[in-house]
């Protein structure tokens, strides 16, 4: 019989990137930085495009946290999310701190994935801003007019990473801002913008401006040839009306390093609709005043403390929760109960 479940903390999990970064999240979690530790994987069952167990999240006792979900599905996950999405979580949440930025790339959708990858899931995500650094603080969504896909072809092939990037909407971000990033939807993150990310539970990028970034173009269409890959690229404009379905601006944000951190308690939902069927975030923040705790439901979560300091309470006993502290909270946990002078993302599968 499956030993009872509670919420597990995390330690640190950052396979090695091509890219620099990792100031932000060394700080949150009070580690040491490293130049090349942009990404922490949080409660991932992923691994690497490449292969391998580079990604997979290792739990405290030594098992990894995919092999402990497929063990007990039901125990982690829950009959219902099981009929849905059989033994897969559904879920990758990452820290994401870019120490410069990142190249212009987009993910395949389901039906790309399935026919090229053999996988379930492509690669919709969504970012919840935690923090920025510098004074132009950037993100860049979509392209700002209908393009055809003959010049973004001639983009690829010359590697012309300034037509590339000035064809995108540049949109300056700020602590308590979420962005959705839906399948082939070009974009890049800027230097200093700190995250979190949700994500469809995959590795799959697809990247136009591959040069100075990886070592070969394969390595940028993942083996399937950017003429097959430029066939998911959505190549239409948006527009400022219409990235407001994309977009969510933060409310009553302290821009300092605590991230989102409204003055009022409670739970506040954080992603554009567009995000549901796909994952859900939540900034919850109980009111330590009133004594009023926030109880999240019985269901496959992963909690990001980002700032204060309370307390994580189910049936088998309470434990102090701060911020930096990842924690993955499986089904059988049952209800959980967060209190405390607080604040926390979590992020959880499509209801």
């Amino acid at each position: 019989m499956p030993e009872p479940l509670e919420p597990i903390f995390l330690p640190a999990n950052q396979p090695p990137q091509f890219y620099r970064g990792g100031a932000a999240i060394a700080a949150l979690r009070g580690d040491e930085a490293r130049e090349y530790g942009p990404e922490d994987w949080v409660a991932s069952t992923t691994t690497r495009f490449t292969g391998g167990p580079e990604g997979l999240t290792r739990l405290p006792d030594g098992r990894w946290l995919a092999d402990a979900v497929t063990a007990d599905p039901r125990g982690w996950l829950g009959d219902a999310h099981l009929r849905r999405f059989g033994d897969s979580t559904a879920l990758l949440v990452k820290l994401l701190d870019a120490g410069q930025r990142l190249p212009v790339h987009f993910h395949p959708d389901d039906r790309f994935a399935r026919a090229h990858f053999d996988s379930h899931f492509g690669k919709t995500e969504a970012w919840v801003v935690l923090g920025t650094s510098g004074d132009d603080a950037t993100v860049y969504t979509g392209f700002r007019e209908t393009t055809p896909p003959a010049t973004v072809r001639e983009w690829v092939r010359d590697q012309d990473a300034p037509s590339m990037l000035d064809a995108l909407n540049a949109v300056p971000v700020a602590p308590g801002d979420t962005v959705v990033i839906p399948a082939g939807l070009p974009h890049a993150i800027g230097a200093g913008v700190f995250v979190v990310e949700l994500q469809q539970p995959t590795d799959f990028s697809l990247t136009l401006e591959w040069r100075d970034f990886l070592d070969s173009p394969e390595q940028g269409h993942l083996g399937v040839g950017f003429d097959t890959a430029l066939q998911v690229l959505d190549t239409s404009g948006w527009d400022t009306e219409r990235l407001t379905s994309l977009i969510r601006r933060g409310d009553g944000v302290d821009a300092g390093a605590a991230g989102p951190h409204a003055g009022d308690g409670g739970t506040t939902e954080l992603l554009a609709p567009l995000a549901d069927g796909f994952f859900r975030a939540d900034r919850l923040r109980p009111s330590a005043a009133e004594s009023a705790a926030i109880t999240l439901t019985p269901g496959f979560a992963v909690l990001v403390a980002i700032d204060g300091a309370g307390t994580l309470t189910c049936d088998r006993g309470g434990r102090a929760i701060a911020r930096g502290d990842t924690v993955v909270v499986p089904y059988g946990a049952g209800p959980v109960e967060l209190s405390g002078d607080v604040t926390v993302v979590c992020c959880r599968p499509p209801a």
